[in-house]
């Protein structure tokens, strides 16, 4: 009855005030977590919850792998045609060099031992697209920021993930000679991932193919996209790989191949994703009100402070240096960081195995997850102002770039350029072009007149605004 009471009040109350959150600097995660605080054994001491508890291990493991495979399946690959890999090359040392530097104030600060240090040190490096949210549907932000942090979250658990995993079976000395090592890597980082792809895949064709021979409900769709992910998941799992990793696979297949999974999967998806995540906020929130008490906070808020204004600033500033962009949009990526849900879930997968420390380990990133939460979700609203006050008084390198492969590795092709004449004359013709105003936000705040019947389209939405069109007609693009 408790675990329904929870559940409820995730559903009614995030419903509720919604508005009020949406105009203020709190966030859903934050206050859900809280909430779980406040019922844990520190407040009101109404729910008891252990980090063994199997309701937590079963909502967490259907949390992050729902999480994986919607990451993958909205990574764009296909929007940025071969050009994704100049990005994920750019942010994947990033992640692993986080990783490093990131163990080194756990070994020394707090006192874990090498190998738990870097267990820690791969959870700390894990960016939480659920916090990341609110900054990357912000259109103050341009889009191939905004699509910079997403795929920087969406991927470094590509990273992170194998990381943590192999680290684990280090601890618990699961991997002996060199022949069971490689059998052990084998089955982690291919087989399993490759189950998941195939069974992403091929799930995504089938259901493509049935629906246009025999017409599928969109309904049942979207109930067989969650079942793409529980069967990758699983089936990872069966052939001795990682779910996770092939969860992930799942929906990477799924834009990889080019196929389709019907937007109401993904809308559906979302949903059960983010009562998923509320919940398993609120059961962690329980779970550290009991863990919280045997943490030093003595070097657990130093160790926040240096994991949130060091490492990943510090790190992200070095690969961006030759990044399309101004310092300002770079100052953007590097401070939106968050730590969140997937470090949670990513430590109690350390829990789970019954490595030694894990359970102060888990309480540890519990409190730099805290201190993330108060501190990103608060400087969402204000960092977003200050931006858009500069943007409309210049305009900035980023405005112009579309995607985040623009950012880091140019453009594809060439536009060509027609002259005044020519456009007047296409566009007394039968079928005239569509006229896109795509002047930048300051260039448009200090003369805001248009040539008449064009569409003001800013130019990093453009990308957006283009595929809600017909691929047959001519657009002719004007700036300053």
């Amino acid at each position: 009855m408790v675990v329904f009471g929870v559940v409820a009040a995730v559903l009614t109350v995030s419903a509720l005030i919604s508005g009020v959150i949406d105009r203020s600097p709190l966030s859903f995660p934050l206050m859900f977590l809280g909430l779980g605080l406040a019922l844990g054994a520190i407040g009101l001491d109404g729910v008891q919850l252990g980090p063994h508890d199997q309701i937590l291990e079963v909502v967490a493991t259907l949390t992050l792998a729902l999480v994986l495979f919607l990451d993958a399946a909205k990574l764009q690959v296909s929007e940025m045609g071969r050009r994704w890999l100049v990005p994920f090359l750019v942010l994947a040392p990033g992640t692993g060099l986080a990783i490093g530097v990131g163990a080194v104030p756990l070994a020394l600060l707090v006192g874990f031992d090498w190998t738990l240090a870097f267990i820690g040190g791969a959870i700390l490096a894990s960016t939480d697209p659920v916090v990341l949210r609110e900054i990357v549907r912000d259109s103050r932000i341009p889009r191939a920021v905004r699509q910079t942090l997403r795929i920087e979250a969406g991927m470094n658990d590509l990273v992170v993930l194998p990381v943590v995993l192999v680290l684990i079976a280090v601890a618990r000395s699961e991997v002996g000679g060199s022949g069971e090592r490689v059998t052990f890597l084998a089955k982690l980082l291919i087989v399993g991932p490759v189950v998941g792809f195939a069974i992403g895949g091929f799930g995504a064709w089938l259901m493509s193919q049935v629906d246009a021979r025999l017409g599928v409900r969109q309904e049942h769709q979207a109930l067989y996209g969650i079942g793409l992910v529980l069967a990758a998941y699983a089936s990872a799992t069966a052939v001795g790989g990682d779910g996770f990793l092939g969860a992930f696979a799942g929906g990477f297949a799924v834009v990889a191949l080019n196929q389709q999974l019907c937007d109401c999967f993904l809308d559906f998806g979302e949903t059960i994703a983010e009562m998923a995540m509320l919940l398993s906020f609120v059961l962690f929130g329980v779970v550290l009100s009991g863990l919280l008490g045997d943490v030093s906070w003595a070097t657990a808020v130093p160790l926040a402070a240096i994991v949130i204004f060091v490492i990943r600033p510090s790190v992200l500033s070095l690969l961006l240096v030759r990044v399309k962009a101004s310092w300002r949009a770079k100052a953007i990526i590097c401070w939106f960081g968050p730590r969140g849900l997937n470090s949670l879930l990513l430590a109690l997968l350390v829990v789970v195995a019954g490595v030694d420390g894990s359970e102060l380990m888990l309480a540890t990133i519990g409190v730099v997850v805290i201190a993330s939460l108060i501190v990103h979700s608060s400087t969402v609203s204000p960092v977003s102002a200050w931006y858009q006050r500069k943007a409309l008084s210049e305009t900035l390198e980023e405005e112009r770039e579309g995607t985040v492969a623009d950012l880091f590795g140019g453009r594809e092709g060439a536009t060509g350029l027609i002259g005044v004449d020519d456009l007047n004359d296409r566009m007394g013709s039968p079928n005239p072009p569509i006229v896109l105003d795509v002047r930048s936000r300051a260039h448009y705040e200090a003369d805001d007149q248009q040539i008449p019947g064009s569409v003001r389209v800013l130019p990093d939405q453009v990308t957006d605004w283009a595929a809600t069109q017909a691929p047959d007609r001519s657009v002719v693009a004007y700036c300053d």
